[in-house]
């Protein structure tokens, strides 16, 4: 199960990044990390809203284990690619259903999404991008740009010191 939402050429930004010394944009992720981590949980919280919101019209039974496991986590970047990549997904761990039979987090949840050939779709992560899609992008460029200027001005400051 995969949503991607990608954000590319924020005016600026790309240039000021590669203006900055290595060790404040590192393996760690720096700035971008931090940023785009702020509005994967704001895709996350509204998803996990969405979740509970399809479970109850649709009367299926729900321990909170399949919400519980929706995360917001770092993911890989694509191979031959440099960047940051946010996740939304859900974790797979296994529990019992209300009827008793074995199941996984990730099961339930794709059932939910894309439903089956006897339960109907009942969709929460789609809607949730659809919902918050340019909130978060807004999000994600408000806080890296606070970030950049926070560095540019602790890195002036810096140099202004050793003068």
């Amino acid at each position: 199960m995969k949503v991607e939402l990608q954000i590319h050429g924020i005016d600026g930004v790309l240039s000021t990044l590669e203006a900055l010394p290595a060790e404040v944009v590192s393996k760690r992720g720096g700035p971008v990390k931090l940023a785009l981590a702020k509005g994967a949980r704001l895709l996350r919280d509204q998803a996990k809203d969405n979740f509970r919101r399809s479970v109850a019209q649709g009367g299926a039974d729900s321990t909170e284990t399949t919400v519980d496991s929706i995360v917001a986590s770092r993911g890989k970047a694509p191979v031959g690619t440099k960047g940051e990549r946010q996740l939304v997904r859900v974790k797979r761990r296994s529990y019992i259903n209300a009827k008793g039979a074995k199941t996984t987090t990730l099961r339930a949840a794709q059932l939910m999404e894309y439903g089956s050939a006897t339960q109907p779709a009942r969709p929460w992560l789609r809607p949730a991008v659809q919902r918050r899609g340019s909130q978060i992008i807004d999000v994600v460029s408000e806080d890296l740009l606070k970030r950049l200027d926070q560095i540019t001005k602790r890195l002036a400051a810096q140099n202004r010191g050793r003068r």
